[in-house]
């Protein structure tokens, strides 16, 4: 952590010191910042809801792609103007120096899941509330999303090294929870009233290799720190999990009779990043498109209702044409059901950035308008297949028109999948799980009556 010395002597607000939340990033970085205000609030802090109201800022930031850092440093310009006082934690924060280079009034910065660097920060900055013990903070801890649904970390950092991420250096090497911290967890918030977990990380298919799959104990048996050991407690738990960040790695094949059997959600989340074998190799990434079609294959005869999400790159370094096209014909022939696509971007620090046979840029934006248009297609037909089905579907909330409620299907994730448009439902509320008649589709969301 690094504190700048030459900034006031800590505030003392007359009434209860209030602090200021901006989370900007992925999943895991939303995760950080619950822990951190959850942190706050059990020390009598107050979270302010905008700048005006707050007596400090906190921005936990990303570091990930080169646009992610010129969005964090705008955040922190944003916070600075608007109040003046602030802390920032995050990824972006390893590189303390970039952002005092860019934004000297900093109050402190300090890395990635310091929690307690953070906190020490605060206490720095913002005197805390002479009773510590003055607000009650729920046992399961405060959290960012909606009370139906949350995300449950079960790792940090990445044993990978792949050419284009910068993880590893930010995070660090993988180092895995518990596993009976992480049951503990899930089942605080299903009694919180959480009626699905998404189980993030940044190799999630390798949770406990760190620490030799050690076993622990858990409402009386033995669970080993493993991923199949994982899927199993959490399938016990009665409400939705959905796997996110899943190597295709063959051990993944020994949870998908638990999906099959209905104990977790029949989805996962693998970023396959690329199909050709030459792009992947300059990805230092493993996979051959054979063998995942053919795992896919065998995964879906057993689930027919499996959904896979993933992510790609188009542009990467040396990507050629005929590369494109092996790409274009996995998504069709593999049937991904969703997809993001990103341009690829030279980060800072990033091995790839020194690879021969950049693309150009309007070669990229090309690309990824075909990628995207192929991707349209495949989940039009995945989606047309629905009409006429009764699917189970959790409600998120109301919709734009008259008795609209906006619900997701089992294939769906909060915020970055479809949704299911129903109308006739302003009977329901949030986190209720219900059948629903698919009545109509378009190229990626779905229409239907509660049944």
């Amino acid at each position: 952590m690094t504190l700048n010395l030459d900034r006031p002597a800590p505030l003392r607000p007359k009434t209860q010191p209030k602090v200021g939340i901006v989370s900007l990033g992925c999943p895991k970085a939303l995760v950080d910042s619950e822990r951190i205000i959850t942190r706050l609030r059990a020390e009598g802090y107050q979270i302010a809801p905008d700048y005006a109201g707050a007596d400090l800022v906190l921005v936990n930031t990303c570091g990930f792609l080169d646009s992610a850092r010129d969005e964090s440093l705008s955040a922190i310009g944003e916070a600075i103007e608007a109040n003046g006082r602030v802390i920032v934690t995050g990824c972006l924060g390893a590189e303390p120096e970039v952002i005092e280079k860019a934004h000297p009034k900093v109050l402190a910065v300090t890395g990635p899941h310091q929690y307690e660097a953070v906190m020490d920060a605060v206490h720095t900055h913002l005197t805390p509330p002479h009773n510590p013990h003055l607000d009650l903070v729920p046992e399961s801890g405060l959290r960012l999303t909606p009370r139906h649904y949350a995300y449950l970390k079960i790792s940090e950092g990445c044993n990978n090294r792949c050419s284009f991420c910068i993880i590893p250096k930010l995070r660090g090497d993988l180092v895995s929870r518990p596993i009976h911290h992480v049951l503990m967890e899930a089942e605080k918030l299903v009694a919180a009233g959480v009626k699905e977990l998404l189980v993030i990380s940044q190799d999630t298919s390798a949770y406990g290799l760190d620490i030799k799959y050690k076993p622990e104990t858990w409402r009386g048996s033995e669970y080993q720190t493993r991923f199949l050991d994982l899927a199993k407690g959490l399938g016990s738990l009665g409400v939705w999990t959905r796997m996110h960040y899943v190597y295709p790695y063959p051990h993944v094949d020994n949870v998908i009779p638990l999906m099959a059997e209905g104990l977790i959600t029949p989805y996962l989340d693998i970023p396959f990043q690329h199909a050709s074998a030459n792009v992947l190799k300059a990805m230092k990434r493993p996979g051959n498109q054979d063998k995942v079609l053919g795992r896919i294959q065998k995964w879906r005869e057993q689930v027919p209702d499996l959904a896979i999400r993933s992510t790609f790159i188009v542009g990467f370094p040396g990507e050629t044409e005929e590369d494109f096209q092996i790409l274009l014909d996995f998504i069709r022939e593999a049937k991904i059901d969703r997809a993001g696509c990103f341009k690829y971007e030279n980060v800072a620090h990033a091995e790839s950035g020194k690879l021969e046979g950049h693309v150009p840029e309007d070669v990229k934006e090309d690309r990824w308008h075909r990628f995207m248009a192929a991707q349209a297609e495949v989940s039009a037909a995945r989606a047309e297949a629905q009409v006429g089905r009764t699917l189970d579907v959790i409600i998120d909330g109301p919709g734009e028109e008259a008795g609209e409620m906006i619900a997701r299907t089992q294939a769906d994730a909060p915020e970055v999948d479809a949704v299911v448009y129903l109308e006739n439902a302003a009977h329901l509320k949030a986190g209720d799980i219900i059948r629903a008649e698919i009545t109509g589709a378009d190229d990626y969301d779905l229409y239907g009556t509660p049944v």
